[in-house]
């Protein structure tokens, strides 16, 4: 529902739609800041409406559609349209009708439920079978009698776990956090009180939380302590005092709560849910008291760089980054408070080989937590990895500086950062930040993307923290007209290959998709479009030809398989002699480079003596011992990587050759180097 002044301001634009931002500004005595957070809550509302956004040119002016001034045909039509009736959705429903009965200090009558949601009891009978089906997945029963009222009765861990991940959703969305303060009767007062509490802290333990939390842990206190003063306890030995009495999260509990006598597990349970989100930077370290997972993240990282074939530069800062999301991260999978953010699947390839590389080298972190990682966390171990990769070939130069500032913490900010820096690949993005860190921000930048309104000079463009594809599309164009003055046409290369086709035989597809490509991308100003990475791809077959593979049916060493491997490479000008000595070199400090039960890929870091990208085989009939395990590897595939990403889609292919149980025996008997060849190649194309 709308507020007083966005009504106001609604009906305003639509009784004059030439009006412009600055009249509005003038004519309400509204800052800019004010007047770009009434559009915002405006244009949530209009698509929770399923109306289109009204969108603001530069120049200050308005645009419309058509269906909004359709289904408001006089000024008062804000109250009595169809789409603003005042009636939640039942989704909506459900979720205050569960956060009633949690959060209310006093038990609650149906009669009371009808008031405050304004519907009939017939409504609510029926809003509670889906209330029921909320609670199941947390095994939680809803009850009722007339002396009682509703009651919501199971572990009060899941109960907690449900109340707040529900606060923080409403809280979260402007419309609703209103109705919820009113449903749950919570004073604003109250709430201001715990918010100072928090800035003290903050400056006493030397930490910052989130934006985010600063919105929703004041309403979280509140309802914690009425769940306690209901009689609701967590049970004591759920939660290992020793492994959180240390953190500054306690001692944040214990200055929040100076004047509250909760026992122990009370507290214990608060710190956990400040240790699972509270910090967006910080100046200690986690080792203080998680002394295993920082060598552990360190482990995961050099196994990412064997199976990847790569050299992290400034490892010591991909591991602080690491470690920041990480630390947060091990509380939540630790006792089973992992949110439940669903990504969208992405559809870059790139990105999703990255993930699974990232699966093939998680194990020490698992270890550590002695639990396997869900995989929206490994999504946000994704995300850091990938722009880390990313940032190792970046320049400055005289590009667009770009900053993308969320209120929703690292993780969510790191996934916009992602997301963004893919779509404008012509942008140097500086940093990730929240709103506090923004209005502090010292380095100079050109453009700010955020999902919410922010007082700058700056060009701010507003988006969403996950963009769908259409959403891509507009804000592309967007920036594109505001930063160059023009939109650029979408030309699709697998499109107009498609067209060509029609009217013509092509001999050489791959070739003239190259030059088609070349052609579109040839200046700054020609017609931009995101292409199919995959089609300018090689294929593990492309690299590995016959002349690029040798057959052996006994070696005397693992030494000697590595030259006979490299052989190829060197001949051909691929590498030089020192790259097959530094990779004989890593062979004997590591055993990682056996990525299957006969298989390994020995290799150095491209600094060490690679000219190009490129790979090469060697087939060992009889096998060769490796490492201490004494590994019978009998297929050794020497990697040249020239760069980060170019052998990445190849890679991705080996390791399913390595992994496959009915093409390894072939190819450990096969007697031809054609024959090796084509069975590798047959294989990839039917994948």
């Amino acid at each position: 529902m709308l507020g007083e002044r966005e009504e106001i301001i609604f009906n305003a634009l639509i009784n004059d739609t030439s009006i412009t931002s600055s009249e509005l500004a003038d004519k309400y005595n509204l800052s800019r800041r004010q007047l770009g957070y009434t559009f915002q809550k405006i244009n949530t509302w209009l698509k929770d409406s399923r109306l289109p956004e009204i969108e603001r040119t530069k120049k200050g002016q308005f645009i419309i559609d058509q269906s909004i001034l359709t289904a408001t045909v006089k000024q008062d039509a804000v109250a009595d349209s169809k789409f603003q009736d005042g009636i939640m959705s039942e989704q909506n429903r459900v979720k205050f009708l569960t956060m009633a009965i949690l959060g209310r200090t006093e038990t609650i009558s149906l009669n009371e439920l009808t008031n405050l949601l304004d519907v009939s009891k017939n409504t609510i009978l029926n809003d509670m079978k889906h209330v029921q089906k909320l609670l199941n997945a947390y095994q939680l029963q809803i009850q009722h009698t007339r002396k009682d009222g509703y009651q919501i009765t199971g572990n009060e861990f899941q109960a907690r776990k449900m109340m707040i991940g529900l606060a923080n959703e409403l809280i979260l969305h402007d419309d609703n956090k209103s109705k919820l303060q009113e449903v749950l009767m919570l004073e604003d007062e109250l709430l201001a009180q715990f918010e100072r509490r928090l800035e003290r802290v903050e400056q006493k333990l030397t930490i910052q939380f989130t934006d985010e939390i600063m919105m929703t842990l004041p309403a979280i206190f509140v309802l914690i302590l009425r769940r306690i003063q209901k009689g609701y306890s967590v049970k004591p030995l759920f939660i290992r005092y020793d492994e959180l009495s240390n953190t500054k999260e306690y001692q944040a509990t214990e200055e929040i709560l100076y004047d509250k006598n909760l026992p122990t597990p009370e507290r214990i349970f608060i710190t956990l849910n400040l240790l699972t989100g509270s910090v967006h930077r910080n100046s200690w370290m986690a080792e203080d008291y998680i002394p295993d997972l920082v060598p552990a993240i360190d482990k995961m990282v050099r196994l990412f760089e064997k199976n990847a074939c790569i050299n992290f530069h400034d490892r010591k800062q991909l591991i602080d980054k690491l470690l920041q999301h990480l630390t947060p991260a091990y509380y939540r999978i630790k006792y089973q408070l992992t949110d439940s953010i669903l990504f969208e699947d992405n559809d870059n390839e790139e990105f999703e080989q990255i993930r699974h590389l990232v699966h093939l080298a998680i194990t020490p972190l698992e270890e550590v937590i002695e639990s396997k990682i869900p995989e929206n966390e490994i999504t946000y171990i994704v995300m850091l990895i990938s722009g880390w990769m990313h940032k190792q070939g970046e320049s400055m130069a005289q590009k667009i500086k770009a900053l993308v500032v969320c209120p929703r913490g690292i993780s969510v900010s790191r996934l916009m950062f992602q997301q963004l820096r893919e779509l404008f690949p012509e942008f140097v993005f500086l940093d990730w930040l929240s709103v506090r860190e923004f209005l502090h921000y010292e380095l100079d930048c050109d453009i700010v993307f955020s999902p919410v309104s922010l007082e700058t000079d700056k060009k701010l463009f507003i988006c969403k923290p996950i963009l769908r594809t259409e959403d891509k599309q507009r804000i592309r164009k967007q920036v594109m007209l505001e930063v160059y003055d023009y939109i650029p046409n979408e030309i699709n290369v697998d499109d107009l290959m498609a067209k060509i086709q029609l009217y013509a035989n092509i001999s050489d597809k791959k070739s003239l998709r190259k030059e088609l490509y070349a052609f579109i991308h040839r200046d700054k100003n020609a017609s931009i479009t995101k292409q199919d990475v995959a089609a300018e791809e090689k294929d593990l077959h492309d690299f590995l030809t016959v002349d690029h593979i040798t057959l052996r049916e006994s070696v005397a060493s693992f030494d000697e398989a590595i030259r006979l491997c490299g052989a190829p490479l060197l001949t051909n000008g691929y590498i030089t002699p020192h790259y097959i000595d530094a990779a004989i070199q890593h062979s004997k400090e590591d055993s990682y480079i056996a990525i299957g039960e006969h298989v390994a890929i020995p290799h150095a870091t491209p600094e060490e003596g690679v000219k190009k990208v490129g790979m090469s085989l060697l087939k060992i009939r009889n096998g060769v011992p490796y490492g201490k395990e004494n590994h019978q590897i009998h297929l050794m595939i020497m990697i040249a990587a020239a760069d980060k990403k170019q052998h990445i889609h190849a890679l991705m292919q080996l390791m399913k050759v390595a992994s496959s149980p009915s093409l390894l025996p072939k190819l450990t008997q096969a007697s031809s180097k054609e024959y090796i060849h084509k069975l590798i190649r047959d294989y990839i194309i039917d994948q």
